[in-house]
């Protein structure tokens, strides 16, 4: 974080300073909020949790190195004290954010989001110093704690932004205020939250809403859901895709033999081929997105299609793909699981299977509500008609709706199991799997299905990570 005394940060916070010896003190190291990783002059947000109360680990972390804690009572070590933790981290990072003068680019979207942010990064480091989430912190606590990584000497501040109400988006949007706004697309991701996707799309377009006239929303022209946003913003409508129309499109979209996508780029400065690291053809999509965010801030389209060439994923357990020793591939997208990146895993485990053996090692996805039975058994019957060739359904209705569809769709029989846990998932393939074969784990977070990947690696030191 850029450099502040503790008197300037419990000013812009509305806090009172208790057990502060010296107000001029700094905090120039991160802000966190677990005690483990302070590091000297940092800034420790207590949050009393269900289970943990940080306020317990504030002593910890001020001998750790912690300059104050931002907390709600005092604990005995220099702090500011605050009503809202999370509301006085949103007025630090806008405050902070201000100050910078950095170009701020904000995505929200159904699915893909930490995908494309992962390639945004990648193109603007090209031209510049750029802070993104690590991870997905795209709430209310992880997009300030993103925000406030950003140093004197940023130029870019990427910002993943997620929602599982109306309104939540508008929130983050007034906590730093992007210049450059994208939408991905709308799809069933928190449909049970929502309660239909003309509410995602509510929610979603209040990021273009929050434009300024000199800003930039980039809009998914293949999603009529989001192209419709163009009429909800003052700002500059500039649009991705592979609608000829598109202003940043994919032409001859492809996938290599191994899974890779390729495509012509086409930018309103000229063209390029691209052909991908990650693995799967829904990843076109996040780069034209990011292509078009990288056009904006002045990169060529050469530099744009190199970058999107040597590109690969910095968000562990999304698509994950590590080759072990003896030619089994594990693809680990354990991280979450809707509707639309189920349905775009199965095509690229299908992709990259091609004359190889394929598992679908699958979980529930959740918060789909009235939806979820139906969606579960469409994913099952999809992975039948991909021709995958052994679909394993791990945990409890949803898993058994899974293997229900893919049963009823081609009669299977012993090609689908319905197992109950990670662990009873991982006493079947290592008692099935054969050299060669390819290996797709994925579910919603809640699941815990990485487990499955980390078990089918663990004696497999010496495999190769080609995915990321």
């Amino acid at each position: 974080m850029i450099a502040l005394s503790l008197a300037e940060i419990a000013h812009i916070v509305g806090g009172q300073p208790h057990d502060i010896p010296d107000p001029a003190a700094v905090v120039d190291g991160p802000v966190v909020i677990d005690s483990r990783k302070v590091e000297r002059g940092s800034l420790f947000a207590a949050f009393a949790g269900e289970r943990v109360d940080g306020h317990e680990f504030a002593r910890g972390a001020v001998e750790a190195g912690a300059a104050a804690v931002l907390a709600t009572r005092p604990v005995g070590v220099p702090a500011i004290v605050v009503d809202d933790v999370v509301g006085a981290l949103g007025a630090l990072a806008r405050t902070v954010v201000e100050r910078l003068g950095a170009t701020v680019v904000a995505l929200t979207g159904s699915a893909g989001k930490t995908s494309t942010k992962d390639l945004i990064a990648q193109l603007l480091e090209r031209k510049g110093p750029t802070v993104y989430p690590l991870g997905n912190l795209n709430n209310e606590i992880g997009l300030p704690l993103t925000a406030l990584r950003a140093t004197s000497e940023t130029e870019h501040l990427v910002l993943e932004m997620g929602a599982r109400y109306v309104g939540d988006i508008r929130y983050l949007t007034e906590l730093v205020p992007p210049r450059i706004g994208l939408v991905l697309n709308v799809g069933t991701a928190h449909i049970g939250e929502f309660g239909g996707r003309d509410r995602i799309a509510l929610a979603k377009g209040e990021m273009v809403e929050s434009l300024p006239e000199d800003g930039v929303a980039v809009l998914n022209i293949d999603d009529p859901l989001v192209r419709a946003m163009a009429s909800r913003t003052k700002a500059r409508v500039v649009h991705f895709g592979e609608a000829p129309e598109a202003d940043v499109r994919g032409e001859n979209v492809r996938l290599t033999a191994d899974g890779h996508p390729a495509f012509r780029l086409h930018t309103p400065t000229g063209c390029s081929e691209v052909t991908m690291r990650l693995y799967g053809e829904h990843h076109v999509s996040n780069a034209l997105a990011a292509a078009a965010v990288a056009h904006e801030l002045g990169l060529s389209v050469g530099e744009i299609a190199e970058a999107l060439s040597e590109a690969g994923t910095l968000s562990r357990w999304r698509m994950e793909v590590t080759e072990r020793p003896d030619g089994v591939t594990v693809v680990n997208d354990a991280y979450n699981a809707n509707p639309e990146s189920m349905r775009a895993a199965l095509r690229a485990l299908a992709a990259m299977g091609r004359e190889r053996r394929t598992w679908a090692v699958l979980g529930q996805m959740a918060e789909l509500g009235d939806d979820s039975l139906a969606e579960h058994d469409a994913v099952g019957r999809l992975a039948v008609r991909l021709n995958v060739s052994k679909l394993v359904a791990v945990g409890g209705l949803e898993a058994s709706w899974l293997r229900l569809g893919a049963y009823n769709e081609g009669s299977w029989g012993e090609e689908s199991v319905h197992v109950s846990d990670a662990e009873a998932a991982v006493d079947l393939l290592r008692s099935e799997l054969r050299p060669g074969d390819v290996v797709l784990v994925k579910a919603s977070r809640s699941v815990g299905l990485e487990k499955v990947a980390q078990a089918l690696l663990e004696n497999s030191t010496e495999g190769e990570v080609t995915g990321r």
